[in-house]
């Protein structure tokens, strides 16, 4: 397909900024020149016979050039692990930490769940704190400006969900060793839980899906132990509905990866 250049009149016009040139003519150049270096190449070449544009070039070059010599490179900063981690969620998983701490030390000294090991009723339900700390418009002075990269998404929600696990999962498993507590029983409702908040936090947000979460988890399971000592939805026989119920979110979450750009999985 054949291109069709601005002629030599035009070109030396434009160079010499003249206010005859017609509008239209005017940005046909200027459109022209965006996408064709041969002529930006004229340009330079009819730039060079005007005295107005050499002075002016002249003038720019020798001002910036001081500045440039006694500039020196700036020091190589370490990168931050923003991706893995905010500034927030230091002090939510430090209480994270502390509630699986108080947990174990209800285990042994109070009756108040009637027999209901504390650890068992709080570690489930206590990464929903760190995820929604993780990934808070409220929580994070950055969100803004990390909402708005392009690693911003499931993939950097990801990765913080995983740092907060890799920090409450080990606590729990020491303090299920001290409390008696099998390993399973706790895990399965603890990751069905984390991967249901990513599952829903992409319909309505993740910092409403934990809220949310929590709130069923404290109706369904929290208050029949402290009031009844009867161990809802945890008992052996309902782990196989748990792995279901995280095999299920973890296939949503996927399913539904690029809705954790849009604004509503930011609430």
């Amino acid at each position: 397909m054949s291109v069709e250049h601005p002629s030599d009149r035009l070109v030396d016009g434009y160079a010499r900024g003249d206010t005859d040139l017609p509008a239209d003519e005017l940005w046909a150049v200027e459109a022209h020149l965006e996408r064709c270096a041969d002529c930006r190449g004229r340009l330079a070449g009819a730039a060079a016979d005007v005295p107005a544009v050499t002075a002016l070039l002249t003038a720019v070059r020798d001002g910036l050039e001081p500045a440039l010599d006694r500039s020196t490179p700036a020091p190589r900063r370490r990168r931050r692990p923003t991706a893995w981690a905010t500034p927030v969620m230091g002090p939510w998983l430090a209480m994270v930490i502390g509630v699986s701490v108080v947990a174990v030390l209800l285990d042994r000294t109070a009756g108040w769940t009637r027999g209901a090991p504390p650890v068992l009723l709080l570690a489930p339900a206590l990464p929903l704190a760190g995820v929604a700390a993780a990934w808070s418009r409220g929580l994070d002075p950055a969100f803004e400006l990390t909402a708005v990269t392009p690693r911003a998404g499931l993939s950097l929600l990801l990765r913080r969900t995983l740092t907060v696990l890799a920090v409450v999962l080990p606590v729990h498993l020491v303090a299920g060793l001290l409390t008696g507590v099998a390993l399973a029983q706790w895990l399965l409702p603890s990751l069905a839980l984390t991967a249901t908040a990513l599952a829903l936090g992409s319909v309505i947000g993740v910092g409403r899906a934990t809220a949310a979460l929590g709130a069923l988890w404290t109706a369904a399971v929290l208050a029949p132990a402290a009031a009844l000592g009867r161990l809802f939805l945890l008992q052996p026989e309902h782990l196989p509905l748990w792995a279901l119920t995280l095999a299920a979110a973890t296939v949503v979450t996927l399913a539904r990866r690029r809705a954790y750009t849009t604004p509503k999985s930011l609430r």
